[in-house]
């Protein structure tokens, strides 16, 4: 296949090159100090806050969103084109919304939700997050336990949730909880639209992740919510969920050939400088073939990526390729960017440089979203089903 953008859509990546190149690379300084120090991986107010202006102001703002909300409706490909472009810094920070949970609201959101969170989600006046996995449920959703009860004209849940990200920033939360335990994944599970500051959600405590990440404990204390509070239909909240998980992992994939390339961008610039017993590291043919294996599997990589986006958009069902996305991609990454830390030496062991944050997202990256087992699974039992 070959990856071809229309010429606006060309224009609008340039945009954002220029974006990432201008706006963003120059905070990866305080970024890395802050994380280095023990912070979060993450933006101050005060770093943010122009960010948010500057991409008003050049229109990069809900640019998956229906156009009904204020959005740019633009296609899988050309988003994911973008978040390889925005992964090749480690300021972290995204063109709002974030797109997983935008793709669950305008697939089963009602009118109503649509109006009261889907479209300030999408014009970035509310954020959200999503809480999937249990202390006993994690690679596998469908063991959850949190169950949600109807009592007269409410819902009653209890539960716990852990590895939750962004829950202090989020207006509202997508809650999986368990409304029929004999169906379980097949008919049992229900998403709730749990708003901020709802009496029974409790923020148990916060876990310190690699790389300056940050997740939650959650506990559900008899919380009580109306059916207006239910994302879809009762009952039909995987369907839906896997979809969210899908975009994700698309996206992952993307962020992984954003990394590497930028791995080896500096791992070539760097080979070509340095001299080590008269001779440039990249004259060595360790270096050369790290230099090509790199180039190679981000080229696999990114043709793995754009094949499935375009699938989606004609509404193929694209679950095992984002699973072999996930397992190829991060694996990818994690090789090229410890063949770039190698060539430079101590200097690619310092926290001054991008690769020490970069290999820690990555490492998260194969446990989020599925770990790397699960999906090899997975791919393998589809693959038998195929041919049996």
């Amino acid at each position: 296949m070959t990856i071809e953008f229309a010429e606006e859509e060309r224009m609008l990546l340039d945009l954002v090159e220029k974006f990432v190149e201008n706006e963003l690379m120059p905070l990866e300084k305080a970024v890395m100090e802050r994380e280095a120090a023990g912070g979060p991986h993450a933006l101050t107010e005060e770093e943010e806050a122009p960010l948010l202006a500057k991409c008003k102001e050049l229109g990069l703002w809900a640019l998956d969103a229906p156009e009904e909300v204020g959005g740019a409706n633009l296609p899988t490909p050309v988003m994911l084109a973008i978040e390889e472009k925005l992964k090749s810094t480690i300021t972290p920070f995204i063109f709002p919304p974030d797109s997983p949970n935008l793709h669950m609201l305008m697939a089963v959101a009602s009118p109503e939700q649509k109006i009261k969170y889907m479209q300030p989600y999408a014009q970035g006046e509310a954020k959200s997050c999503i809480a999937i996995s249990e202390p006993g449920a994690g690679g596998d959703p469908a063991q959850m336990k949190t169950r949600a009860i109807r009592e007269g004209d409410e819902w009653v849940i209890n539960g716990r949730k852990i590895w939750v990200s962004n829950v202090p920033n989020a207006d509202f939360i997508i809650l999986m909880a368990v409304t029929d335990p004999d169906l379980g994944a097949r008919g049992g599970i229900t998403a709730f639209i749990v708003e901020k500051g709802t009496p029974g959600f409790i923020i148990e405590r916060e876990i310190p992740m690699l790389g300056g990440a940050r997740t939650y404990e959650l506990i559900m204390d008899n919380l009580r919510l109306k059916d207006s509070q239910i994302l879809g239909e009762v009952g039909q909240g995987f369907a839906p969920m896997q979809k969210r998980l899908t975009v994700r992992r698309l996206q992952m994939g993307a962020m992984c050939v954003g990394m590497a390339q930028r791995a080896l961008k500096m791992m070539c610039e760097h080979t070509q400088q340095r001299e080590t017993f008269g001779t440039k590291l990249s004259d060595r043919q360790a270096i050369q073939w790290w230099v090509a294996d790199a180039a190679t599997k981000i080229h696999a990589t990114r043709l793995m990526v754009m094949d499935a986006a375009e699938k989606q958009d004609r509404g193929e069902d694209v679950r095992t390729v984002a699973s072999m996305i996930k397992v190829f991609a991060t694996d990818m990454a994690t090789e090229v960017l410890d063949n770039a830390m190698q060539s430079f030496g101590a200097m690619g062991m310092a926290r001054e440089m991008p690769f020490a944050l970069m290999t820690q997202r990555l490492r998260l990256m194969r446990i989020y979203e599925g770990p790397t087992e699960v999906h090899r699974m997975v791919i393998a039992r589809r693959t038998l089903k195929e041919y049996s």
